[in-house]
């Protein structure tokens, strides 16, 4: 299974699937809050830039990045003023540039959990220090794996991604071990009743 392709071939149904989510607002506004106006923020696994104008919106100047191709040619039309590349996060740290926070929104769970804590790692690395890293996963499922391929036919065609599932201690310690402080921890059931959204932010 290939993420990267997944989401190429999925990205038009999944941009249109999650335009009108609201589970995240809560955490965002509060990470928006900490930084300043024209703070640079690099939005990891941006997607079709549905958050990264929200950011936008709110004054900040934004860097997104993501694997698939077809989720930034959205994300350039849906927010003209940032600028966006292909990069893996596993790449992070090929990137020169450093920002005042970075914003990672249901982008980490795509990552196997024994790779998890070095990611987060990554990203502290491209904060400025006293910078501001926000962190939302899936949360664990009591009797359900914590990770695996999941198969999905909800857009009338079967696909496969995979999934990594949380507990809030484990996010807190990943960011612990990268040397940042948890300033909020947030949990939000989705409407749907599917999933639980666990929202982090530490400053470094």
């Amino acid at each position: 299974m290939d993420l990267k392709e997944t989401y190429n071939r999925i990205a038009l149904d999944w941009h249109k699937d999650h335009s009108h989510d609201e589970w995240w607002v809560e955490g965002t506004d509060s990470f928006i809050k900490e930084l300043s106006p024209g703070a640079r923020v690099l939005d990891v696994g941006c997607g079709s830039g549905v958050k990264s104008k929200y950011l936008i919106d709110h004054g900040l100047k934004v860097t997104g990045i993501d694997i698939s191709e077809k989720l930034l040619d959205i994300a350039r039309r849906e927010a003209s003023e940032g600028e966006f590349k292909v990069l893996s996060m596993m790449e992070l740290d090929t990137m020169s540039e450093m920002f005042d926070g970075v914003f990672a929104q249901a982008s980490l769970l795509h990552i196997p959990k024994k790779d998890a804590g070095d990611v987060v790692k990554k990203m502290t690395g491209r904060l400025v220090p006293g910078g501001f890293l926000y962190i939302a996963v899936k949360e664990s499922r009591e009797g359900k794996p914590d990770e695996g391929i999941e198969k999905e036919n909800d857009y009338g065609y079967e696909y496969k991604r995979f999934f990594s599932y949380f507990t809030m201690n484990e996010l807190e310690s990943y960011l612990t071990d990268a040397g940042l402080e948890v300033i909020l921890k947030l949990r939000n059931p989705n409407p749907s009743g599917k999933t639980v959204w666990l929202q982090i932010i530490a400053r470094k």
